[in-house]
């Protein structure tokens, strides 16, 4: 008899394979990422499509196939639609998803990824900023994943890694990296500095 697994997961990749199944890719709570294979679950009257779907916090339940973990039932608990009916959040969503594909592995659980992942597309799904203040959450995610992954920067008052950079910067690097969402939200964030984010995250990621 198979073994059934529950856990809560987020759903951050969809893949369609054959005329209605789907592999999707979900950061569990209990298992880390995962690969699951939902069958038939594009049908209009699968019982699993409605805890599926991309960026759907869910509790779920798999067994262990031959090639693929195969979905058995799914529960939504939150479906952000916030942030479904938001080009920019949902554009921010994409990002903190392909970020944590790319450089998480698949089945180490880690309690701090996931209260880092869940925490993030709370806020995100919730918040009530402008689009650009809204951007910082990504690289709050950004920043905090790298370091949960143990490949966090050295930031000094006016340094990054050894290179010079602004002071103002180099203070919201600090706070983003300390976790200190309070604070962070309250600082004054200039288009400069989401450009230089943007240039130093990219680089950053690449050369992990």
């Amino acid at each position: 008899m198979a073994v059934h697994y529950r856990t809560q997961g987020l759903i951050i990749k969809k893949i369609d394979r054959g005329e209605a199944d789907q592999l999707l890719t979900i950061y569990s709570k209990d298992f880390g990422k995962l690969k699951v294979l939902g069958r038939a679950v594009r049908k209009i009257k699968s019982k699993l499509r409605g805890g599926a779907d991309l960026f759907y916090l869910s509790e779920i339940e798999f067994i262990q196939g031959k090639t693929y973990k195969t979905l058995t039932d799914t529960v939504l608990i939150n479906g952000s639609f916030n942030i479904r009916r938001d080009l920019t959040k949902l554009s921010i969503a994409y990002q903190i998803a392909d970020v944590l594909d790319s450089l998480v592995p698949e089945e180490q659980k880690d309690e701090d990824i996931w209260q880092l992942l869940s925490g993030t597309f709370f806020k995100l799904n919730d918040c009530q900023w402008s689009s650009t203040k809204h951007q910082l959450l990504y690289y709050y995610f950004f920043w905090n994943l790298v370091s949960l992954l143990g490949y966090g920067p050295e930031v000094g008052p006016e340094s990054f890694c050894g290179r010079k950079i602004d002071s103002s910067l180099a203070k919201i690097l600090r706070t983003i990296i300390k976790r200190d969402w309070s604070l962070l939200s309250r600082l004054k964030v200039e288009k400069q500095h989401f450009e230089s984010l943007k240039d130093i995250s990219g680089w950053y990621k690449i050369n992990i």
